[in-house]
């Protein structure tokens, strides 16, 4: 298998533009609708909570598959099995375990072409989401401990300030300390075989999240974000 299909997988994958598909099923263009954005807050706040809910978990969902094939597809010798699949690995390409950050590099490699995909889409003009739901399916194929971690800083924040950019700002920089404490509390670190490149792609991954969230972030300083609020039932 050439090294270069997972990447393209991925990307395909992750820029299927689920949010923008949903909404229009119901006849509505959501980019005129709230904050413009595809993703799953602004579906479910313009569509309805369970389209908002299936939204995030189709999101989830692009990012999980194309990193977990990724992970099948590309492996070193000695590489844990966790979060692959069996009937994949009879074609992977298989290095010497030397070769082990070389693989692990590609296998992240995968996993930012979904998150790219949803982002900067070219089925939108190579425009997308802020990549939340995406991500959290890429760290969960690549980091699942890191998964309950970041989810109750992003209750905490929630539920405190009920603004979702908040919430997910803060899960984004939590991301780089959740790996380095994974690292740490599997005593990988002391041992010196924890992913050092997975790392580094958390902190890429949470800055581009951050940046991303630019606009709600002004918003916050003008004191113009509108703080999350379910709809009445009539």
């Amino acid at each position: 298998m050439p090294l270069w299909i997972p990447p393209i997988i991925a990307f395909l994958l992750g820029s299927i533009p689920f949010g923008l598909l949903i909404a229009k099923s119901k006849g509505i263009n959501i980019r005129k609708h709230g904050s413009g954005n595809i993703g799953a807050t602004n579906v479910l706040r313009v569509v309805g909570k369970k389209f908002g809910i299936t939204c995030f978990v189709l999101d989830f969902i692009k990012g999980l598959i194309p990193s977990v094939i990724g992970l099948s597809l590309i492996q070193y010798l000695g590489q844990s099995q966790t979060m692959t699949i069996g009937a994949l690995t009879d074609m992977a390409n298989i290095l010497p375990e030397t070769e082990r950050t070389t693989v692990q590099v590609l296998q992240l490699v995968t996993g930012l072409c979904a998150i790219l995909g949803h982002n900067y889409s070219p089925w939108v003009g190579f425009k997308g989401g802020k990549g939340i739901a995406t991500s959290a399916g890429v760290f969960c194929a690549f980091a699942p401990f890191a998964i309950p971690l970041l989810i109750i800083v992003w209750c905490a924040f929630f539920f405190t300030t009920r603004y979702v950019s908040v919430a997910s700002i803060a899960a984004s920089a939590a991301l780089p300390i959740s790996i380095i404490w994974g690292s740490w509390y599997h005593g990988k670190i002391a041992n010196g075989t924890w992913n050092k490149p997975l790392f580094f792609f958390s902190v890429f991954i949470g800055a581009m999240a951050i940046w991303k969230h630019r606009s709600n972030i002004q918003k916050l300083i003008n004191g113009t974000e509108n703080r999350f609020t379910p709809k009445k039932k009539s």
